[in-house]
């Protein structure tokens, strides 16, 4: 089967007349963008679809007219080259990977396609067909005329230009392993192919046009070359391996030819200066080239099937010319010009004559520049803003998030920890309540003791502690009723594999290992998770019992709660300068206070500020203004181009480094005065025990609110947990028992058994006791127990 098929005439039928190959088009499976595109529009753009139903249809008629009905017209290609130009423009609005499947298959066979979600692999595979329309038109055209030599020499020109572009960068931007149609090796030889056809074009014009022989034969010997580059192009890679039979012979044989054409014409010219032993030589030189393709033909009767007429008959013609024009030259010289002959060897090359190019149609290159055209039609999408605006709008909110979030929320958040880990430290502002208020709790340690008595104080956290514990022991035994059913069938298994059944004849059973590697590291997986879960829970467990006394006192009355707190109103403070001292140490505290409140509602200030910072407009303003520097409404943005836009809009967050300097150093100040004042606190109240066994139950008890919270959230999340992993360790147990039951009743029947039948090595008889219950077999199976199985009397 040909790589390549002949172009088809108006009836349909093959030329087999036309010397030249046409590219074969690339099949496609249906594809509808509508559905995809309007769904990526609802919920990427937030626009309502229905706003481009009728650019969603059209894109979908686009598709179904240029891969629909392919054959070599100039219809083809132009509803082709619109639907890639369509294409090139909707890139810049959608993502590659949008959701839309396309498939193609080969073009040379059909049992090999790619189907994949990329709209750069759907735009190389319209432009590989531009490329084989390009081709058929050329091969549709005459050689007998010099108009049609002319359109078939420029049609050649844009197919290899095209096969060109599309090695060079289209097929890199896909993101699939692409058909070997569209390898580098095989777009390398077509774009060489569609070269050697365009410059054969220039060889025939120059025979028509009866141009100087030296001239054709210069022509012709470029002919040969391109051939010979694109035999060499079609030998490389997997292409050998892979590339239909005859082709490279094709190649071969055409190069042979106009080797020896430009030989003979070459001869012509040596005839018309009088350099009669140089034509012979010439002619010579031709002869072994076609005698090169004889041997060719001759060897391997499959030329005869896979050389059109066309080119047998060039052969045959350019043999008998060749040869005749030998037999005269030879005479003439030896008879009448005796010119001695030189050996072939020793003749120059003819230097060859390059007038094909690879040209690639500027519509293929630049489809942008012909949009809003006859050719391609208003851009479709055009209201939406292109993809790279959202790429650069997500790169800028990740850079935003960096700053605001991780560097400057942070850093306020790590001033007011450190703030709080100093003042734990010096029991603030515990120590000042207990002088404040000599009796009675503080506010927040009565509602921490109202939630505790409502969820059931010490007793309820408890109960949920033993839940998780039960829990954790259910778990292990599911677990360990999956793991001892597969257990049992590996011993039965065992027993099965060594006995010889009814009749001698052992039959291959396949192993329980083999068969129960997915249930046992499903046993594995959870038990590690059961274990962990465990740990946890003990973890939880020491917490509780250590602060267990403070929990059942935190759930009791309130009056029951402050009789325990010790009181200091029956012994006040009452020196002057110890009042100076805790007046000056409840100032700094409430300045700290102020300072942390400020910085909350600064912190939400920045928040707000980042929440609300959108530059979306200000990416369309900049886009505009690139829109109007293009000469194409392609556009072709690069996130670089939008680093000066993000620097200015970034900016205003550097004053709130300012900002968090100044707070750091007020802070630091504020602290050292508040060490300060605490010593002086301290040494005042040295001799007034009560007052310390007073700040020191408050912060008891606000410690234990603290972890009464911690274990209730915990436990609560761990009761979760356990409902899920019951769930899930159900179903595992109930897989590997009925695995166990089927592998049983397969025992049975490998072993020529009936159900009713029990093997004596193989079951366990039932106890037999002294009542007649005792005595009744089993017959209900529970998955629980070893399996076991008795007769039914």
């Amino acid at each position: 089967m040909f790589l390549f098929r002949p172009a088809a005439t108006a009836d349909g039928v093959a030329n087999d007349n036309s010397t030249m190959f046409a590219v074969k088009f690339k099949a496609t499976e249906k594809t509808i963008f509508n559905k995809a595109l309007a769904e990526y529009i609802a919920s990427s753009y937030a626009e309502p679809p229905e706003v481009y139903r009728d650019d969603l249809r059209v894109l979908d008629e686009l598709r179904e007219a240029a891969t629909a009905a392919l054959d070599g017209n100039p219809n083809v290609l132009k509803r082709n080259i619109r639907y890639y130009g369509q294409l090139a423009f909707i890139l810049s609005k959608f993502p590659a990977d949008v959701g839309i499947s396309f498939t193609w298959y080969n073009s040379f066979t059909l049992d090999t396609e790619v189907s994949c979600q990329d709209l750069y692999f759907e735009r190389a595979s319209v432009l590989f067909n531009i490329g084989a329309a390009y081709s058929q038109l050329g091969c549709r055209e005459g050689h007998s005329d010099m108009d049609s030599l002319n359109r078939a020499f420029n049609y050649f020109q844009q197919a290899a230009g095209t096969f060109g572009y599309l090695q060079r960068k289209i097929v890199g931007e896909c993101r699939t392993q692409l058909t070997t149609d569209m390898s580098a090796y095989m777009l390398t030889t077509l774009e060489n192919l569609m070269l050697c056809q365009a410059q054969e074009c220039v060889w025939h014009r120059s025979v028509l046009s009866r141009m100087k022989d030296a001239n054709i034969a210069r022509i012709a010997t470029h002919v040969a070359e391109l051939y010979e580059q694109a035999m060499q192009s079609a030998s490389q890679g997997s292409l050998a391996s892979t590339i239909p039979n005859g082709w490279i012979d094709h190649l071969k044989v055409k190069g042979l030819y106009f080797r020896a054409e430009a030989q003979q014409r070459k001869s012509m010219g040596c005839l018309a200066n009088s350099q009669y032993g140089e034509e012979v030589a010439r002619l010579q030189a031709a002869q072994e080239y076609c005698s090169q393709i004889s041997e060719l033909v001759s060897y391997d009767q499959r030329w005869s099937k896979l050389l059109r007429a066309a080119v047998l008959e060039m052969i045959k013609s350019q043999a008998e010319l060749v040869s005749s024009n030998r037999t005269r030259a030879e005479h003439d010289n030896d008879v009448i010009y005796l010119d001695p002959v030189p050996a072939i060897s020793s003749l120059a090359d003819i230097s060859p004559y390059k007038l094909a190019q690879s040209k690639t149609p500027e519509i293929i290159e630049n489809p942008g520049k012909f949009l809003g055209g006859e050719e391609l039609g208003p851009p479709l999408f055009k209201g939406l803003v292109p993809f790279v605006i959202h790429q650069a709008a997500s790169l800028y909110e990740d850079r935003k998030d960096q700053l605001v979030n991780k560097d400057l929320i942070t850093a306020l958040d790590e001033l007011t920890a450190d703030c709080e880990s100093v003042l734990n430290s010096l029991n603030m502002p515990h120590a000042l309540e207990a002088i404040k208020k000599p009796i009675g709790l503080p506010p927040n340690i009565l509602v921490g003791a109202d939630e505790i008595r409502s969820d059931g104080g010490y007793i309820g956290i408890k109960r949920l502690l033993d839940s998780a514990i039960v829990s954790n022991t259910r778990a292990n035994e599911l677990l360990g009723a999956a793991e001892k059913a597969l257990n049992d069938e590996a011993q039965e298994d065992q027993r099965v594999q060594q006995r010889v059944p009814k009749g001698g004849r052992q039959t291959k059973r396949v192993e329980s290992a083999e068969l129960t590697n997915k249930f046992r590291a499903e046993i594995a997986k959870y038990r590690d998770v059961i274990n962990r879960a465990r740990e946890s829970d003990a973890t939880i467990k020491a917490q509780v019992e250590m602060w267990s006394q403070f929990f059942s006192l935190l759930g009791s009355p309130r009056d029951e709660i402050e009789r325990q707190v010790p009181s200091t109103t029956a012994n006040p403070i009452t020196d002057p300068h110890h009042s100076q001292i805790v007046g000056r140490l409840q100032q700094y505290m409430d300045e700290i206070t102020l300072m942390k409140r400020e910085r909350a509602k600064s912190m939400e200030k920045l928040k707000r500020i980042a929440n609300e910072d959108d530059i979306t407009p200000a990416l369309n303003e900049e886009m505009q203004r690139l829109a109007a520097l293009s000469a194409t409404p392609i556009l072709q943005f690069e996130l670089h181009q939008f680093e000066d836009l993000f620097a200015q809009k970034l900016d205003k967050y550097m004053t709130w480094r300012t900002y968090i300097d100044e707070e750091r150093e007020a802070q630091v100040e504020l602290l050292d005065s508040i060490r300060e004042a605490n010593q002086a606190f301290l040494v005042a109240r040295s001799n007034h025990p009560l007052l310390q066994q007073r700040e020191k139950a408050l912060s008891n008890l606000e410690t234990a609110v603290k972890r009464y919270r911690e274990a209730s959230f915990n436990l609560h999340d761990g009761a979760r947990f356990y409902v899920s992993l019951d769930s899930e360790l159900q179903k595992l147990k109930d897989g590997c028992l009925d695995f166990a039951m089927a592998r049983h009743l397969d025992a049975l029947e490998q072993l020529g058994l009936s159900h009713g039948e029990t093997p004596t090595d193989l079951a366990q008889a039932p106890e037999q006791g002294n009542n007649a219950a005792a005595q009744q077999p089993n017959l209900v199976w529970d998955p629980t127990m070893p399996l076991k199985y008795t007769t039914p009397k």
